[in-house]
């Protein structure tokens, strides 16, 4: 069960949030849930997830419409999607305590710096997932492979108290937390493979594993990821061992069939997390001086695909 007292809420419950969620309820924390056009059926059916660690159905689920109905929490975990976080001045004032925090489960650069902006940076955590989720339904998720949450300070390096008593939640409910030192190189080490996969397939139109049968793609994605390793070194002061770039292109081998989440929005018609994932680390990269001409084409072709969409120019 949980150990500890903390109180959370969810803001975004869909694939990633909701089953994050689902795993510290399961565990027995107080979570309370944002919902939109999943509400109407968890407030009466319930909260179903599917994952490694069996089926988990919560109900009844504390379900909520607006943050304007939810109590003021210890932990507030952002699972919207970075399109959304012009969101997050309308969301989390009202639900966050005066000496709560809030938990950014996003991708890319400047998610952190979008909730401080709204809470101060000394109130914001950061987490990356490495989840393969997805929802099969309203209020259905389910969870195939990996499950686990890097997690960091913003404003601080070191491991805080805090940090080591959300970990023991998540961790309570079966998700394995790593506790990073250094949230900034985290994240960078977290592009090495969303650069590479994320924007290939969305642009290509195929999956990480047909991307990596294919010489040509399999080689675009090692040097993408030498960029990424580039920038690293030079934004974030943080080395990337070739062996962890090797790992990721391994890993990536031996996946079953995956269409990363980018990928899913473009045939979705969703906006894509572009500026997240490509657009800030290019920028960073390239005041710092480091030439990443790759993560650039790759940054103004999904801006196009975002940009012509509407319009009806493009699928």
């Amino acid at each position: 069960m949980a150990t500890s007292s903390l109180t959370y809420a969810i803001i975004g419950s869909g694939a990633l949030g909701g089953y994050y969620g689902s795993r510290l309820a399961h565990a027995g924390a107080r979570v309370h849930f944002l919902m939109h056009s999943d509400y109407d059926h968890v407030a009466s059916q319930g909260l179903v997830a599917e994952s490694m660690h069996g089926s988990v159905t919560l109900r009844p689920v504390n379900a909520y419409r607006s943050v304007a109905d939810m109590p003021r929490c210890d932990v507030v975990i952002v699972g919207l999607k970075t399109t959304s976080n012009d969101l997050l001045p309308g969301l989390l004032p009202s639900v966050v305590k005066d000496d709560g925090v809030v938990l950014t489960l996003q991708n890319g650069l400047g998610a952190e710096d979008a909730c401080a902006a709204v809470v101060g940076a000394e109130r914001v955590m950061g987490g990356l997932c490495f989840l393969c989720s997805y929802k099969v339904g309203p209020g259905h998720i389910v969870q195939t492979r990996f499950d686990h949450i890097k997690l960091g300070e913003f404003s601080t390096r070191g491991v805080s108290t805090r940090m080591q008593r959300i970990a023991a939640d998540f961790e309570a409910g079966g998700v394995r937390v790593q506790l990073a030192e250094n949230l900034a190189a985290a994240r960078w080490e977290k592009l090495v493979w969303n650069v590479p996969y994320n924007g290939l397939c969305a642009v290509l139109g195929v999956d990480c594993v047909a991307l990596m049968q294919d010489a040509h793609g399999a080689a675009l994605s090692r040097a993408l990821m030498q960029e990424v390793v580039a920038g690293a070194k030079v934004v974030a002061g943080h080395a990337i061992a070739e062996s962890f770039v090797e790992k990721m292109l391994e890993n990536t081998r031996n996946m079953d069939a995956y269409k990363p989440s980018m990928q899913i929005d473009r045939e979705m018609g969703r906006p894509m997390e572009v500026e997240a994932i490509y657009g800030e680390p290019v920028r960073r990269a390239e005041r710092a001086g480091v030439c990443v001409p790759r993560m650039r084409m790759l940054y103004e072709q999904l801006s196009l695909v975002d940009a012509l969409r509407p319009a009806g120019f493009i699928r």
